[in-house]
């Protein structure tokens, strides 16, 4: 018989279709398995939970997904227990039971401790401040030798003491030296910067913000318009009172580049006062 005869008997071919045909069901069976155990087809969108309680959501979504709170940060003028941030994203499509991270507005204010600023500078005590999550209320400065050292801090009125706890967000007078006399600094231009870095700049430059004048309601996109005084150099600790006016109604592109034009005619014509003034004094020694 030849090595290829088995091809011409009837029961190698009955064999061999029921071995595809037990194969067939074998993969079957288990693609289906598979697609009952995973629920292929059965996903859920994930609604958008940022803006809701976090107990609500829970409550609301507790048989269909597992929430999961991961972190909780502080934020001013927030409704507590509020979501902030989710993960997965809304519209996302998942599975039944799966977990939805979430980081909420706390309960209440992270604390902190406050830094040791006595005899440091006002720049080196402006870090410190920031790093440890304070604020800069506002600076006073009283006569003393060292200039523009922190003589003393103070939290609502009162001496507070290195070391102590308060919550992040509190603002810090800050008592300095003016080297027992009155000094001068420079005013730095203000005009057109975002009202949220006003004070930093200020508060660098030796100054403080002073009244605030705005001519619309959006805060959010704020730019100073005017400040007074608006001298090149101020004393120490000056208020500066300042105009704010939204971007979105003012084109301050244009309106920096007319204050600069403005500035050079008026260098010009004192530039030119001044020559005129030489002459007139050599025509008279003439």
């Amino acid at each position: 018989m030849g090595v290829f005869s088995f091809l011409t008997n009837k029961k190698f071919y009955i064999h061999l279709f029921l071995i595809i045909l037990v194969s067939i069901g074998l993969f079957w069976s288990i693609f289906y398995a598979l697609k009952v155990f995973t629920r292929h087809d059965e996903v859920y969108l994930v609604p958008e939970l940022k803006g809701n309680k976090f107990s609500d959501a829970e409550k609301e979504y507790q048989n269909i997904f597992n929430f999961i709170l991961i972190d909780s940060i502080y934020v001013d003028g927030a409704e507590k227990g509020i979501i902030v941030q989710q993960d997965p994203l809304p519209n996302s499509k998942v599975k039944k039971g799966r977990n939805i991270y979430c980081v909420i507005v706390a309960i209440e204010p992270e604390r902190t401790i406050v830094p040791n600023l006595h005899n440091l500078s006002l720049r080196q005590a402006i870090v410190m401040l920031e790093t440890a999550g304070l604020v800069v209320e506002n600076l006073v400065y009283v006569d003393h030798f060292a200039r523009n050292a922190v003589i003393a801090q103070h939290f609502e009125g009162k001496p507070v003491e290195s070391g102590a706890e308060l919550y992040k967000g509190s603002k810090i007078q800050l008592v300095l030296g003016n080297g027992n006399d009155e000094m001068l600094t420079a005013m730095p231009n203000l005009i057109g910067v975002h009202y949220f870095e006003v004070a930093d700049i200020l508060h660098y430059a030796s100054l403080n913000v002073g009244k605030q004048e705005a001519m619309d309601a959006d805060t959010l996109n704020w730019r100073v318009y005017q400040v007074n005084p608006n001298d090149k150099m101020v004393p120490f600790g000056t208020k500066i009172n300042l105009v704010l006016c939204s971007d979105k109604r003012m084109d301050f592109d244009n309106y920096l580049k007319e204050i600069e034009a403005q500035k050079m005619a008026f260098d010009s014509t004192m530039v030119l006062e001044e020559n005129l003034d030489i002459i007139e004094i050599e025509y008279d020694d003439f």
